[in-house]
């Protein structure tokens, strides 16, 4: 049975249970599902600033709080313990256009040419850790929300600026894919 679980499945089984997130939402108590709102819950809960942001009830989202440790547990013994030792397995053609960039190592799901400690302090890790970072954290805030609120549950829920906000989240990564991160890599690269 645990090797059952190793082993890849097709990417539509993880599809049909985050589809089957948002009915079931709607019906246990009509909540909304979002990742980026427990951190403004978080901070509701921990700042004791007088911020209008932060001034509502959040212990009636407290149940958000859950899922995103629900989450992280998950993700943690997937790595940990539920790991497939085998390669991950990307196209060749994106292989090609990321070993163009300077990017060579596949062997787990975020590159460690990028994304690693020593990276941290370096025009490397400026770009990626703290303007992107800041870029995904200001976008999620001016957007409403994240593409996990807008995609699965805006859009189900049939919102047009769900729909809209999705559409521009699609169209920035491709930007960013194709004209950003090449720009960013021959700067980082000189």
């Amino acid at each position: 049975m645990l090797e059952f679980i190793k082993q890849p499945w097709h990417w539509s089984i993880a599809g049909i249970f985050i589809g089957l997130t948002v009915p079931v939402l709607l019906i246990i108590g009509n909540k909304n599902f979002g990742i980026s709102s427990s951190l403004r819950h978080i901070c509701a809960a921990c700042v004791p600033a007088n911020i209008p942001l932060f001034k509502y009830n959040w212990k009636k989202e407290i149940w958000n709080l859950f899922f995103v440790v629900g989450v992280l547990f998950g993700g943690f013994i997937g790595t940990y313990f539920l790991g497939n030792p085998s390669d991950i397995q990307i196209a060749s053609s994106t292989m090609q256009d990321l070993k163009a960039l300077g990017v060579s190592d596949f062997s787990s799901l975020m590159p460690s040419d990028i994304f690693n400690f020593e990276n941290l302090f370096t025009l490397k890790g400026l770009f990626f850790f703290v303007i992107g970072g800041f870029l995904v954290g200001f976008g999620t805030r001016y957007a409403g929300g994240c593409t996990s609120g807008h995609a699965i549950m805006g859009i189900a829920s049939l919102q047009w600026p769900s729909l809209v906000a999705t559409g521009f989240f699609m169209l920035g990564g491709f930007v960013m894919t194709h004209f950003g991160l090449p720009i960013i890599f021959n700067l980082i690269n000189k």
